[in-house]
């Protein structure tokens, strides 16, 4: 990478918001992955000057909250990493209305959802993302999903300019929205909730928050549930049926409790985990002609 080019984004986001040669196996939930050529943490107000610094320079960047849905490979990012969890996550409350950055955990929002008597969010207390890929991608669990309170969205182009975007205008399907289609990047959302009462909403949080634990192997680093849920079927079960439970490629398995995880067993590489991965769906389309895809993103050199 150009000196230039770090010298600039220096200039826009200081120094101490610039991390070269960043390992990301710090900055994914499968704690896994080489290192990024730099990675940054600008504030909100600097994301759009970083990101045409970069296009100026010819420089790839590439946008990351939580690192929950994300496999990087073992040889790392060539570009720049932006990290949004680090600058972009204030949070605030205003009658029904959340207004959160794209950096903002999920579980911190829901919170703070909580404490203001605010319900419609409890869905999304234990997923390990950022308001913003929770947006990009319409997460969802339990019966609930963004798209049930998302009121709108604030968005970069490619060019820098700024949109905001209504719930329609995001075209929010399954794991799925416009943003990925047109090279948007989330800065902000507004979510619109309903009065409630705390007590009860914080109930509904633990009570989801047990059954989380319950059900899923939550004392391994993963990307959560690995693959998306085939038209008619649950890839879990899929898995399982194909007799793949506890299925080992070095450090990486097939979660014993939940097979629709892919856990790293602690000495995991990326290239351990998308071996699995493609074995899993290549025997799974052998025995039940069901493709599964992915639903983790793969980035970097593997």
């Amino acid at each position: 990478m150009k000196q230039q080019l770090l010298d600039t984004l220096e200039q826009i986001a200081g120094k101490e918001n610039i991390h070269p040669n960043e390992p990301m196996s710090r900055h994914t939930t499968f704690r896994v992955g080489g290192p990024a050529d730099v990675l940054v943490t600008p504030e909100a107000e600097k994301l759009a000057a970083v990101t045409g610094a970069c296009r100026e320079a010819g420089e790839p960047y590439y946008i990351v909250g939580n690192g929950s849905n994300l496999l990087v490979g073992d040889g790392g990012i060539r570009g720049v990493v932006i990290l949004t969890r680090d600058g972009m996550d204030e949070i605030s409350a205003d009658g029904v209305r959340i207004t959160a950055g794209a950096g903002a955990l999920l579980s911190r929002t829901a919170s703070l959802a909580a404490s203001h008597a605010l319900t419609g969010m409890e869905f999304a207390a234990g997923i390990p993302g950022t308001i913003g890929g929770a947006v990009v991608m319409n997460a969802g669990a339990y019966g609930g999903e963004m798209r049930d309170i998302i009121e709108t969205v604030t968005v970069l182009d490619e060019t820098g300019a700024q949109h905001v975007l209504s719930v329609e205008e995001l075209e929010l399907g399954y794991r799925t929205s416009c943003i990925l289609k047109k090279h948007y990047i989330v800065t902000q959302a507004v979510l619109k909730l309903a009065a409630g009462e705390e007590q009860a909403i914080r109930a509904r949080m633990k009570e989801l928050a047990t059954q989380r634990a319950e059900k899923q192997p939550l004392e391994y680093p993963s990307a959560g549930s690995t693959f998306k849920r085939p038209e008619g079927y649950f890839a879990g079960k899929l898995i399982m049926d194909a007799g793949l439970r506890g299925y080992r490629v070095g450090g990486a398995q097939v979660s014993q409790k939940h097979c629709g995880f892919v856990v790293n067993t602690g000495n995991a590489t990326a290239q351990d985990v998308r071996t699995l991965i493609a074995d899993v769906s290549a025997e799974v389309d052998r025995q039940f002609q069901v493709k599964l895809e992915p639903e983790i993103k793969m980035l970097g050199e593997f």
